[in-house]
């Protein structure tokens, strides 16, 4: 597969604190790469490095040859990254249908947004039948597949999703994922940020262990499963 997202010596962080350092990545296209470490790490400010929300310290991000240091958020979007942010972040007063036609703002993906809803109906049935309900009346679970489905709106290259699986049930994080895998098997480059390397071992092609800002380990789910003595010494499982 070619490299759809290069990052290079990527160092950001908020006021006198740096979070990531010199962080260099390449992200294949197609199929499902995660990033896992412990809380409070920089996994959530590696995606918003990425999407431009915040800036970057030294090194730089590509994405297919594009070089996207120093863009806004929104010229990052429009050159085909799409940051599904941790929680819900939907509008709570509006429906479904609109939370998900907000994704499709662009006047690209405004243009085909009859069929990409389609589409997102097709794959998550459930928010056809919620359509026209009120995002604030929703479980946990309907909202995160919302957020899910509005990203998919944009039409994006790489679709990022921090933490899908946060504050929910097991058994609706195994649909969540189930969702993400069906994406991942369809073709679409997904980056996804989760704590629990269990949930993303058997689906990723790509795992990256992230560190006190530092990647410490890069490799296929298997083989981290199979290395007890990272999975204690990085996750304490």
């Amino acid at each position: 597969m070619s490299a759809l997202l290069t990052l290079q010596n990527v160092t950001a962080g908020y006021g006198s604190q740096t979070v990531l350092r010199e962080i260099s990545l390449t992200i294949a296209e197609g199929g499902l790469t995660a990033i896992i470490g412990p809380n409070g790490h920089g996994k959530t400010t590696l995606l918003r490095a990425i999407s431009g929300l915040l800036p970057l310290r030294a090194g730089s991000i590509s994405l297919g040859g594009l070089n996207l240091t120093g863009l806004r958020p929104d010229e990052i979007v429009a050159a085909g990254i799409i940051h599904v942010p941790q929680g819900d972040m939907l509008f709570p007063e509006m429906t479904v249908i609109e939370n998900l036609l907000m994704g499709a703002y662009l006047p690209e993906a405004a243009a085909e947004s009859a069929m990409r809803l389609e589409q997102v109906f097709a794959l998550l049935p459930k928010l056809k039948e919620r359509r026209n309900q009120v995002a604030s009346t929703l479980s946990g679970g309907e909202r995160r597949m919302v957020g899910i489905g509005r990203g998919l709106m944009g039409g994006g290259r790489l679709l990022m999703l921090d933490e899908p699986s946060l504050g929910l049930a097991p058994i609706v994080i195994d649909q969540i994922y189930d969702v993400i895998g069906e994406l991942a098997a369809a073709g679409q480059s997904i980056l996804v940020v989760e704590e629990n390397a269990a949930r993303v071992a058997d689906k990723a092609s790509l795992i990256t262990l992230l560190d006190n800002g530092h990647l410490v380990w890069t490799g296929q789910g298997a083989e981290l499963m199979a290395r007890p003595e990272i999975l204690e010494t990085y996750l304490g499982a």
